[in-house]
């Protein structure tokens, strides 16, 4: 497939996708909604109405394109500015205030978690990538905790993050794994950048661009190499009583998962078990494991710490102005195995193992 490049305008359809980025699919919430148990069915109808609310909301910000936030004339280069709002179970965002940056820690667990992984997704786009905030000029952090009641799900909507608090019987509180905090954020950084389309493989890639930085950012606070890593996307987040370990596994997709309640995980760790399916975005939470294996591929070749090399790479892929907001899987690998050839040489062991790890998933780089 031969695609022109994205393409940079000040128009707001442009600018910014009209996605509204949740970490839980909407095909988990749909099954959970039909659980013979009432309060579990209950918590996800209540979660998949406010979705859909929110859906909207954001469409209509794409219409009308978000503000521009200036850098204050006080604010220094390289440090971030956080801001944790309390919805008190509401629904009206932001909430109130209970934490700005630098201020001391509340009595509030949320809150703080809320607080430290926007700083850890900060510091690892900063210190890795030499980026300023999501957006590369510094915008300010906001994030929003103890959203609506019982709400299952942790959501970017162009502007700010929104954590829920969980059911308590299938999900814990949204806050608890810093690489969903990390994957939200950079929904926003793919926002700012490529842009890429939510649907179909461009939306699988957009979704797995946060799963890959999501991990990253936790390996990174963590100091992880490739091979001490989980990589898992949710790890903490389900519930003690759920057969299974997170949401998605890079490692070994369709694994994550068990359920009687919760299903199968049904992401696929190859395109020969590509899933064609016209919900979810065309599946794009599901045929993400695709470019995610591919990562994890690359990064467990290459070993060493994961956001080096390999997330090198994939950054300078996302941010390199030549990925199209169509792209396809097949783009996407060719653009990598070009990056990793101008960043470290043609026939070296990045481009070695950028090759091979799509050959295995089964994405052409030729």
């Amino acid at each position: 497939m031969t695609t022109a490049p994205a393409t940079r305008t000040s128009d707001p359809f442009t600018r910014c996708s009209p996605a509204f980025c949740s970490v839980v699919p909407p095909h988990l919430l749909d099954r959970l909604s039909r659980s013979a148990d009432p309060l579990i069915a209950a918590a996800a109808r209540r979660t998949l109405v406010t979705d859909a609310a929110n859906r909207t909301a954001r469409r209509l910000t794409t219409v009308t394109g978000a503000a521009a936030v200036p850098r204050a004339a006080d604010a220094p280069a390289g440090k971030p500015r956080r801001t944790i709002y309390d919805a008190e179970h509401k629904t009206a965002l932001p909430g109130k205030k209970v934490r700005a940056e630098g201020q001391q820690p509340t009595g509030d667990a949320t809150v703080n978690r809320a607080y430290a992984g926007l700083g850890a997704t900060f510091e690892l786009f900063r210190d890795a990538y030499e980026r300023d905030s999501i957006n590369g000029s510094g915008l300010p952090l906001d994030a929003t905790v103890h959203y609506s009641r019982d709400y299952n799900n942790a959501f970017w909507n162009g502007e700010q993050m929104v954590f829920g608090d969980g059911d308590g019987r299938i999900f814990l509180d949204f806050t608890l794994a810093v690489d969903v905090i990390g994957h939200e954020l950079a929904h926003g950084v793919t926002q700012y950048t490529a842009n890429l389309a939510y649907f179909g493989q461009p939306g699988a890639l957009n979704e797995s661009m946060s799963d890959v930085f999501g991990s990253l950012v936790k390996q990174y606070a963590l100091k992880q190499t490739a091979e001490q890593a989980d990589w898992l996307i949710g790890a903490g987040l389900l519930a003690p009583d759920v057969e299974g370990v997170a949401l998605r596994s890079m490692k070994a997709p369709g694994t994550a998962y068990d359920d009687d309640v919760l299903g199968k995980d049904p992401q696929p760790a190859t395109m020969d078990d590509y899933v064609h399916t016209g919900s979810d975005n065309g599946g794009v939470h599901i045929n993400s494991g695709i470019p995610n294996h591919a990562f994890y591929l690359v990064a467990t070749r290459l070993g060493g710490n994961p956001w080096e090399r390999a997330g090198r790479i994939w950054y300078d892929v996302l941010t390199g102005g030549e990925l199209a907001v169509d792209a396809e899987f097949a783009d996407f690998a060719k653009l990598t195995v070009a990056a990793a050839s101008a960043r470290y040489g043609a026939g070296g062991a990045e481009h070695d193992a950028v090759t091979k790890a799509w050959s295995t998933v089964g994405v052409p780089t030729e």
